[in-house]
């Protein structure tokens, strides 16, 4: 995919890590840590909201006006119509229209038409959206509003024309139904007849990232991962007092008081000798007060500038006189990083979710690695279209979303686990799942903020 630079946006996220206006702001994080596989606490750079609006909006046009018509011409539609009402937005919407932008208002009517001498993204809205859009009607009638939408598609007479509906992607079935009634009302029957599904289209849109949002992508990661870091203190964790409801809305409070929006409330649990953890059970860990030998695990999820990310990673409570994590843990997060190096080598432009998945379960197979994938894609939604590659209650192929290809410029949360036996608990297994945000560029994974090597240890 062609690289596109966007200076404002690189001006905006520089001079805010510089200038900063987060109050109390302490030093960034090392970025040598994330090499090491630990967070360096401290606090990264977060714009306040309205310092986002000029680099999402930056962010937004250039996908419009350089990704989105490569991408029409190769899912092979002329024209793309999004339409949606408030109340009902098409899940679509809000990653294309400039911000701040809270709701469709009444009837809004997105039209993107590619054709010879160019593309054109049109509005048939009551309310303006402004640049890049150009307005083709503006008035309060309904009716009038459907006419003249009708009129446009006929003057413009596109070959295909997208809709966004689907049986099997619920971000592409955005279109309602008493709305798709009404597109046809107002369509002559010789055009009714070229309306397809944009399913394609909207799972590429949704799964590509911008070469602006690469960069700005490994930001957001570091937030959460810091946070993460922060968590597994002993800023916030006494042993033998605290307990895993404590750190999760430690965690959900501190992204809150950052202004960072969690997708979900952080989760976290413990495994100590003692708990069963069975090579056949999906998930090992329990809730509960943490004490000192504890392994801890949490799972937490933030969006920033738009980008969503997902994160689980482990931490271990040490013992009174230990200085270090046992050796049987050490050697177990390193089988958990060999995991992730068979998943993320298993990559390849045009190899489906389902043989990533196959690929890597034999070369876990040929290690005798207990070992279980259940990977996603991300970006403006934390569980985004794309790949599905492993399901945690399915090891085997997943239909239709299994079978998406894996496209260059797409992002990841290489998420799974492993288990193994740990010698200072007797043999029993212990379950190290990890999850690390990760972007495949067509030719490698690259994890966006690292990805945890070492243990995270509160002594």
């Amino acid at each position: 995919m062609t690289r596109w630079t966007f200076s404002t946006l690189a001006f905006a996220l520089i001079s805010f890590s510089l200038f900063g206006s987060l109050a109390s702001a302490q030093a960034a994080p090392d970025p040598q840590a994330f090499d090491q596989g630990r967070v360096v606490t401290g606090e990264r750079a977060v714009l306040p909201y309205r310092d986002r609006i000029a680099p999402e909006n930056a962010m937004t046009r250039d996908r419009l006006e350089n990704l989105l018509p490569e991408l029409m011409a190769e899912t092979g539609l002329d024209m793309w119509l999004v339409i949606n009402r408030e109340y009902a937005e098409d899940p679509v919407y809000f990653s294309l229209v400039p911000q701040p932008a809270f709701a469709a208002r009444r009837t809004t009517i997105l039209v993107f038409h590619r054709h010879a001498d160019g593309f054109d993204m049109m509005t048939v809205n009551r309310y303006p959206l402004g640049e890049p859009y150009q307005a083709v009607w503006e008035g309060g009638d309904l009716d009038e509003q459907w006419a003249a939408l009708g009129a446009l598609i006929a003057e413009k007479d596109p070959e295909t024309i997208g809709i966004n509906v689907s049986a099997d992607w619920p971000v592409a079935d955005g279109l309602t139904h008493g709305l798709h009634e009404k597109l046809v009302t107002v369509l002559p029957n010789h055009l009714q007849n070229r309306l397809v599904s944009a399913e394609d289209l909207v799972i590429r849109w949704i799964e590509t990232r911008s070469a602006d949002e690469m960069e700005a992508y490994g930001h957001a990661v570091g937030l959460a991962r810091s946070v993460i870091s922060e968590a597994f203190s002993s800023r916030v964790i006494t042993p033998g007092v605290t307990t895993t409801d404590d750190v999760a809305w430690y965690m959900h409070q501190r992204f809150q008081d950052l202004n960072l929006q969690p997708w979900f409330h952080p989760y976290l649990n413990i495994q100590r000798p003692g708990l069963t953890c069975e090579a056949d059970q999906p998930f090992c860990g329990e809730t509960g007060i943490i004490r000192r030998g504890d392994v801890i695990h949490t799972d937490v999820g933030i969006c920033y500038l738009k980008l969503c990310t997902d994160t689980q990673e482990m931490g271990y409570i040490a013992r009174v006189g230990e200085s270090d994590v046992p050796d049987g843990l050490k050697a177990a997060m390193a089988v958990g990083n060999r995991w992730q190096d068979h998943l993320t080598g298993s990559f390849e432009i045009g190899r489906t979710g389902n043989q990533v998945l196959a690929e890597t379960r034999a070369k876990c197979a040929a290690e005798d690695m207990i070992c279980s994938t259940y990977t996603h894609p991300l970006g403006f939604f934390g569980h985004a279209p794309g790949p599905t590659i492993g399901m945690w209650d399915n090891q085997g192929d997943t239909p239709v979303r299994g079978d998406w290809p894996v496209h260059a410029n797409t992002c990841y949360a290489i998420e799974g686990n492993v288990k193994t036996p740990v010698p200072e608990w007797d043999g029993q297994l212990a379950q190290i799942k990890l999850e690390q945000d990760a972007c495949f560029d067509g030719e490698r994974v690259d994890y966006l903020a690292g990805r945890q090597t070492v243990w995270h240890v509160v002594k």
